[in-house]
């Protein structure tokens, strides 16, 4: 993940040819590290001076969705896929979009086609076998042309989240996960079995931050899987950077104690496993917890059911 000089660098050459294509790599820059009003700048610029790059579309629909304008994220996505077709990441955006707001038929369209430009990413074969497992909603259909809103994404700092029910733009404490329903047959139900109680929450999500299995309500009783996610976008790679600096390998884990939860996050694959549980319990016991949710991600990714 690039640090504040290589974005000063970026900025600077921008700054110098504003028609330069050194916008999209300071957007996404921007956008990885919660900077979301920049990177919003950024790419609005850089999608009106180069309306014919589906890339640039794609870079306005990853900021979009960060900020919880979904239905700008979709507008996006769909802009790059009619300028390229087979735009893979425009493909996967909207494939998990679509897949997160319960669109199986649509999210199955546009995640098979990308997984077939990258049949490498286990992200995509894990929501494509959990779709194929529940079946087709029959709804999708009426549904596919009404997105229903999801709750705006705070910006991110560092590996902190901000509770949803902040108003401030600022980083603030992690919110305790409070207790949710699992529904049969349905990726948010990947742990069952693994949490010990339904004060715990869990999540899976892929190398950009999607949500692929798993949930987490916060105290208020929202759903926030998507806003965490969003947050967590480029802390693996952080991360990795971080240990190659110091020369120390691989990362294994992370663990954070904050005022009212404990979080730890290890990687599995090209994604990141993350559990949580109320601040009282004890972290050694996160960690033994977010063993055994590595675990059953690996599992179900391997078997795809």
């Amino acid at each position: 993940m690039m640090g504040p000089d290589d974005i000063r660098v970026l900025s600077d050459a921008l700054a110098a040819d504003p028609g330069s294509l050194v916008f999209l790599q300071l957007g996404e820059a921007l956008r990885r590290q919660g900077q979301l009003d920049l990177a919003w700048r950024v790419a609005m610029r850089g999608a009106e001076r180069h309306p014919q790059r589906p890339d640039a579309h794609d870079l306005l629909a990853r900021v979009a969705a960060d900020r919880g304008d979904l239905d700008r994220a979709r507008s996006a996505w769909e802009s790059a896929l009619a300028l390229s077709p087979g735009h893979p990441a425009a493909q996967k955006g909207l494939g998990f979009l679509f897949f997160q707001q319960g669109l199986r038929a649509d999210a199955e369209r546009l995640l098979a086609a990308a997984q077939a430009a990258d049949p490498a990413d286990a992200s995509l074969g894990a929501a494509l076998a959990k779709i194929r497992a529940i079946g087709a909603d029959p709804a999708d259909a009426d549904d596919a042309a009404q997105v229903r809103p999801m709750a705006p994404t705070p910006p991110r700092a560092s590996v902190a989240i901000a509770p949803p029910s902040a108003q401030p733009r600022t980083t603030q404490a992690i919110a305790a996960p409070a207790p949710f329903a699992p529904a049969p047959a349905d990726p948010r139900d990947v742990f069952a079995g693994v949490l010990p109680d339904e004060t715990h929450a869990a999540l899976f999500l892929d190398a950009d931050g999607l949500v692929v299995a798993g949930r987490y309500k916060a105290a208020d009783g929202r759903d926030v899987s998507a806003d965490i996610g969003a947050q967590l976008s480029g802390v693996s790679d952080e991360a990795s950077r971080a240990m190659r600096h110091l020369g120390l390998g691989a990362w294994t884990h992370l663990a954070v104690e904050a005022e009212q939860a404990s979080v730890a996050m290890a990687p599995v694959g090209d994604g990141v496993v993350l559990v949580a549980a109320p601040r009282r319990v004890p972290l050694g016991f996160v960690r033994r917890m977010l063993d055994r949710a590595a675990e059953r991600v690996k599992r179900w990714v391997e078997s795809g059911t």
